[in-house]
């Protein structure tokens, strides 16, 4: 479960912009603006700037040499499915949250799925089990924040799960509770952490997204984003999906007769262009990490948390948390996987075999190039 069969849009992507654009600005109206900044973990006062489109701009100061930033980033997390919903989501990721934001002063998670009242979904009244719509609601952004998010991603299969309306709900919600949020097209995040800036940039095979597909227009965004900030860590939701995708094959990989890009080409085409760091989820399963030109590349960091909206059995109920200290230079100066895996219906908790079961892929992956990982977790260049 959780392979929802995507529909595509019939409104042009303009109008899905347009619509996103004015109930986010209906919501600051009403006395509910995005936050000007958000206070990490370890730093006092980062600023936070959200940026949509090509007219993008922010001065910043430049930061020291010896300056240096930590993200820790998970893979796909949904609560449950109105009406089916935790009991008690505000106790969800106890038991993980000091491996997420200890020491971070950026948590990313990729939200698979919407934040909404909206109740005209992809789905219709189809009565099949192969069509998933997901959503929460909108006062759940505030779990996610408790647990220690910074930001939250949009670009995946879910996200338009119920339309421009969901989505733009969904936005509203994120920026509601004081989280950054990035995803759409042509967006570029940018977060001021310890006097750095960083700039999230994510991609998806869809129209609502920034497209992974469009190679020369992706490309032309991550550089875009690295003349606007120090750092760009860009995030994929890439390849195919299951127990069976757990590698990467260096081929285009479609998934239900539906292209999901090529995520090692990718990947790369991303460093050259500026990216800092690539994180990925989307396969549903833990991938290997492989280093291209010195830079990190983890293809896959699975299903972080849901209520019964995933698999809980195998390979698939096996995620981590990934935690990087990158320097001001975009040079990574240590990384390390924190091991979890789910209990009960998808409530993520510490253990598992995450470890052995990533530097295995990584190593049968990638070879020469394959991120060498400790069984204590860290991460090392070949």
């Amino acid at each position: 479960m959780g392979q929802g069969r995507p529909s595509r849009p019939a409104r042009t992507l303009g109008a899905v912009i347009g619509s996103v654009a004015a109930l986010v600005l209906a919501a600051c109206s009403a006395g509910h603006p995005a936050p000007a900044s958000i206070a990490g973990p370890t730093t006092a006062s980062p600023a936070t700037t959200r940026t949509t489109g090509p007219a993008a701009t922010r001065t910043t100061s430049p930061a020291s040499s010896a300056a240096s930033v930590t993200i820790t980033a998970v893979g796909d997390m949904v609560l449950g499915n109105t009406p089916d919903l935790p009991p008690e989501p505000g106790t969800y990721f106890r038991a993980v949250k000091p491996a997420l934001s200890r020491g971070a002063q950026i948590v990313f998670g990729n939200l698979e799925g919407t934040l909404t009242t909206a109740t005209a979904s992809k789905c219709g009244n189809a009565s099949s089990g192969n069509c998933f719509a997901f959503r929460n609601p909108p006062a759940y952004a505030r779990y996610f924040k408790q647990a220690g998010f910074t930001i939250l991603n949009d670009a995946n299969n879910h996200s338009f799960d119920f339309g421009a309306a969901g989505q733009a709900q969904t936005v509203q919600a994120i920026h509601a509770a004081g989280l950054a949020q990035t995803g759409l097209p042509g967006q570029i995040t940018r977060l001021r952490v310890a006097g750095i800036t960083v700039a999230f940039v994510a991609f998806a095979p869809y129209a609502w997204t920034a497209s992974l597909l469009d190679l020369p227009a992706a490309r032309a965004l991550i550089k875009r984003a690295a003349r606007q900030a120090q750092l760009v860590v860009v995030y994929m939701h890439a390849g195919a999906e299951g127990s069976g995708a757990d590698h990467v094959t260096g081929r285009d990989e479609p998934y239900l007769g539906e292209d999901r890009g090529n995520p090692e080409a990718f990947a790369h085409m991303a460093i050259d262009a500026g990216a800092s760091l690539v994180i990925a989820s989307g396969p549903h399963v833990l991938r290997g990490l492989q280093f291209y030109r010195g830079h990190l590349i983890a293809y896959s960091l699975g299903n972080f948390a849901g209520y019964g909206n995933f698999s809980i059995h195998g390979d698939l109920a096996m995620s981590a948390i990934l935690r990087v200290r990158l320097a001001s230079s975009g040079r990574l100066e240590q990384a390390r996987l924190y091991p979890t895996q789910f209990s009960g219906q998808g409530r993520p908790v510490p253990g598992g075999g995450a470890i052995a079961f990533t530097a295995r892929l990584s190593a049968e992956d990638f070879g020469a190039s394959a991120a060498r990982i400790r069984p204590s977790g860290v991460i090392e260049a070949p």
